[in-house]
């Protein structure tokens, strides 16, 4: 199968990339914390036919990797990363204007989209980049990369969360729509920052149809069964961010404050150890700094399910160690996850490779809520005590797996 590679033969502009990921990820943290409460205050649409509305926008998004996938083998991924920017902007943008069930549907399936497909593209940008960036004394390996891109992705939702809490907080609709059109314009700021000050090489199979592609990467048994075992290590990653809150007031009967404080610290903590951590454990195979990273879940989550309500003098220095715990595992898992997927794809069909391995957190995202709720019904600690029960079978599956992928995948 061949390749082509275009005359350009280093990368330019990884700051930029670095630095327009921030900025992209300041416009989710402005208005994720929003998606409901956003129409809630500006329309006159129900909260249960807004939630209805927000599923049947994430479902049309399902086949949207599979495209993006075969497009940024094809184009490159930079262009689909631009792209996916701006249709968030202007998603964000028309939040303003529509206020009918049917206008909210379109601009919410929009937006779902432009997200889709950015998150469906930006990792094979990244690998790409890695892969032509100027060779150097100082040159980053693919893991560096994705943890610079987890620590910016991190701080710009932390500083855009708070931003957004601070809308919630004064109630005003002036505020509402102020954070809408400034997520629009944080999108469009990323869209073209990239687009004027990044590139990258691209690398084309010129005889890959669309069919053929994914016919060799679902014959590839071993990248499917890291995208199935990825999937628990991606439920336990949005596990802290999902559950935290209806577990602390809930569960533990404390106070709101906690649950902010224990989430800002993570956010923090998680820009702090990225790149150090990632440096630290980049002699270690990656399988293994997974498995590690599942281990650590599993203690987090073990910890979690022995913590009762009203005994703060120990259940508040506890709660704020395990979160420790499970800070460095997802500080591990987000770069050796993303790395070791990049690289046991084949460099031609990298694309699809990664757009596909980005279902692991789509059926994380789509279990995790329910895996939750329904166990919480049944116990305080049911859902924490089977997490940790999945996260040790990750961390077995994972060392499994580590005689049947690529060698030079590993490292």
């Amino acid at each position: 199968m061949g390749v082509k590679i275009e005359p350009m033969s280093t990368a330019r502009g990884g700051s930029v990339l670095i630095g327009a990921l921030i900025v992209d990820s300041l416009g989710n943290g402005l208005f994720l914390p929003l998606s409901l409460v956003f129409f809630l205050k500006l329309t006159t649409v129900s909260l249960a036919v807004l939630g209805l509305l927000a599923s049947a926008a994430t479902v049309v998004t399902l086949p949207v990797p599979v495209w993006t996938g075969t497009l940024a083998d094809r184009w490159g991924a930079l262009p689909l990363v631009v792209a996916a920017q701006l249709l968030q902007a202007v998603g964000y943008l028309a939040f303003s204007w529509v206020k009918t069930p049917a206008g909210i549907f379109v601009v919410s399936a929009l937006v779902a989209i432009g997200v889709r497909v950015f998150w469906s593209s930006i990792f094979t940008a990244i690998a790409d980049y890695a892969d032509y960036a100027d060779a150097g004394p100082g040159q980053r390996s693919k893991d560096s990369w994705f943890a610079l891109a987890n620590t910016a992705r991190t701080a710009g939702l932390a500083v855009g969360g708070l931003a957004a809490g601070a809308v919630v907080a004064s109630g005003k609709v002036d505020a509402y729509l102020a954070i809408a059109y400034s997520a629009a314009a944080s999108f469009a700021v990323a869209a073209t920052l990239i687009a004027l000050f990044v590139r990258v090489p691209r690398v084309r199979g010129e005889d890959s149809p669309t069919g053929q592609g994914y016919r060799v990467m679902l014959g590839d048994r071993p990248f499917i069964a890291l995208i199935a075992v990825n999937t628990i290590f991606a439920m336990s990653s949005m596990m802290l961010p999902l559950a935290l809150p209806a577990f602390v007031l809930r569960g533990l009967h404390a106070p709101g404050w906690l649950t902010a404080s224990v989430l800002a610290g993570n956010a923090i903590l998680i820009s702090v150890l990225g790149a150090p951590v990632t440096k630290l454990v980049s002699r270690y195979r990656r399988t293994r700094i997974l498995m590690t990273s599942a281990v650590l879940w599993a203690a987090w989550s073990l910890v979690f399910a022995v913590l009762v309500p009203g005994h703060p003098v120990w259940v508040i220095p506890l709660l704020i160690g395990a979160t420790l715990l499970f800070t460095v595992a997802d500080v591990m898992h987000a770069p050796a996850s993303a790395a070791l997927a990049a690289a046991a794809s084949p460099e031609h069909l990298r694309g699809r490779y990664l757009a596909v391995f980005q279902y692991s957190w789509t059926f994380a995202s789509i279990v995790g809520p329910v895996f939750f709720t329904q166990l919480f019904g049944v116990g305080r600690a049911a859902p924490w005590i089977a997490l940790g029960v999945i996260d040790c079978a990750g961390a077995v599956a994972i060392l499994a797996l580590e005689r049947r992928l690529p060698g030079a995948a590993l490292r």
